[in-house]
């Protein structure tokens, strides 16, 4: 079965949205926050923060059409690059509920990428993640989704959704521009 690396480069989209799923491809679920019992007003409040892996470098992530099958992962790189392209181009409030429907009221307010496995904010949490791994906290002021969706199980991760290129296919469309642009410089030469 064939493995496929995927990239970004500075013309695509990379990632525009995060959904919360019940099966995330990642197989990491996420922990759902609630604030120590505080009473004000003699009202309890929650955090109502998700906790999760948002995309783990190297992990072989099973892929399936009609007539194929096949493995993606990304490197390291390419998930540090599609994290900071995510919040460069404002997208912390996109979210859908499993990849068919956008949801409002679901922000990603925390985001890092593992540099420790064991000092990292994920293991205080008991999550064992690589180190390279985007991690992230979505608030959720959407009670639908939190009393619906968080509280009963029906969700437990997140998935991302967004535009990637096939790293040979990148490869291909990058050795054509640079054959491109030595038949330009020879005819205009």
């Amino acid at each position: 079965m064939r493995i496929v690396e995927l990239v970004l480069d500075e013309e695509q989209i990379g990632i525009e949205a995060i959904s919360v799923v019940e099966n995330p491809a990642i197989e990491e679920d996420f922990i759902a926050l609630k604030a120590e019992e505080v009473k004000l007003a003699e009202m309890d409040k929650e955090k109502r923060i998700l906790l999760g892996a948002l995309l783990i470098p190297n992990k072989p992530i099973y892929r399936r059409n009609a007539d194929d099958e096949w493995y993606i992962y990304f490197s390291k790189d390419t998930v540090r690059k599609a994290s900071e392209m995510y919040l460069i181009r404002g997208n912390q409030n996109n979210s859908t509920l499993e990849h068919q429907y956008s949801l409002n009221g679901l922000t990603l307010v925390e985001s890092w990428i593992v540099e420790d496995q064991e000092k990292d904010k994920s293991a205080f949490y008991g999550m064992k993640l690589p180190v390279g791994t985007w991690m992230g906290a979505v608030k959720v002021n959407n009670d639908e989704v939190w009393n619906d969706y968080v509280k009963t199980g029906k969700v437990k991760g997140f998935s991302i959704e967004g535009y990637f290129a096939d790293k040979l296919e990148a490869e291909k469309k990058n050795e054509a521009d640079e054959l491109l642009s030595k038949i330009k410089d020879i005819l205009n030469g």
